[in-house]
């Protein structure tokens, strides 16, 4: 009997450990089934805009620069180039298409030679068409696009332990980090273009001459941009998420029936 009543104090206390167990995972985890579900979606947004930025960042397609083709010859030079690298390309003229008074695309084939910015292992500037980058501005660019993807990063495992581990107060953590990693894409956006602008104004007093150079940029910068919305646009979503279902309505008392 004795033996009988302990067996179901046993299994009595292992089915409280089990409640309580369960209790606290739903203390946890405060998002309802629809919350988690917006949640959910929008992180799939934050992801196109993580996609974009790590394809704009790796490649160097940011912005061409082009020769004239009225130079006399069959061949004309052009470049692209991004915060990492740079690529110098001879073209034929006969590839260009008729209507372009400037050598390119660089997409074209032709004869290439790349290399990666030396300022970032030997504090050398690189060169091109007679020109010298502004080095001090290429490693600011570079190096707020960096910490721009460890803050998106960040902002992306913040929501997983939310949707994971009920983890809800990370969610304004969340929002704010993919904020501030779209702000600063914006902003090493800018950086690059100004060294751009430098770059093109640091002509070389010595022979041969600097040809003339138009520049465009190119569908790389175009992804960042757009990858900039997208994580201000996510940022934004998630701090909507954290707010009450009405925020307004505490600033609108309903008015109770009047003493007559």
């Amino acid at each position: 009997m004795m033996m009988w009543s302990n067996f179901l104090m046993q299994e009595e206390n292992r089915r409280r450990a089990e409640a309580g167990r369960r209790g606290r995972g739903q203390g946890l985890s405060g998002l309802s089934p629809e919350q988690e579900g917006k949640v959910k979606l929008v992180l799939l947004l934050t992801a196109v805009g993580a996609t974009l930025a790590v394809l704009a960042v790796g490649t160097e397609f940011w912005v061409e620069l082009n020769t004239f083709k009225a130079n006399g010859s069959a061949v004309c030079d052009a470049a692209h180039l991004g915060l990492w690298k740079m690529c110098t390309k001879r073209l034929w003229q006969a590839d260009v298409p008729a209507g372009r008074e400037t050598c390119g695309p660089a997409e074209l084939p032709g004869e290439a030679n790349c290399t990666y910015f030396k300022f970032f292992t030997t504090g050398e500037n690189a060169h091109i068409f007679q020109r010298t980058t502004k080095k001090e501005v290429n490693l600011a660019a570079a190096v707020i696009a960096v910490v721009g993807l460890a803050v998106m990063a960040l902002g992306c495992l913040c929501i997983i332990m939310v949707l994971s581990k009920g983890a809800e107060f990370l969610l304004r953590v969340g929002a704010v980090c993919f904020g501030l990693s779209g702000l600063l894409l914006l902003v090493s956006l800018e950086v690059f273009r100004h060294s751009v602008q430098a770059l093109l104004q640091s002509v070389s007093p010595e022979p041969p001459p600097a040809p003339a150079l138009a520049y465009e940029y190119s569908w790389s910068l175009g992804c960042g941009v757009g990858a900039s919305l997208v994580l201000l646009l996510g940022g934004l979503c998630f701090l909507l998420l954290t707010l009450p279902p009405w925020p307004w309505g505490s600033l609108c008392p309903k008015q109770g029936p009047r003493a007559t």
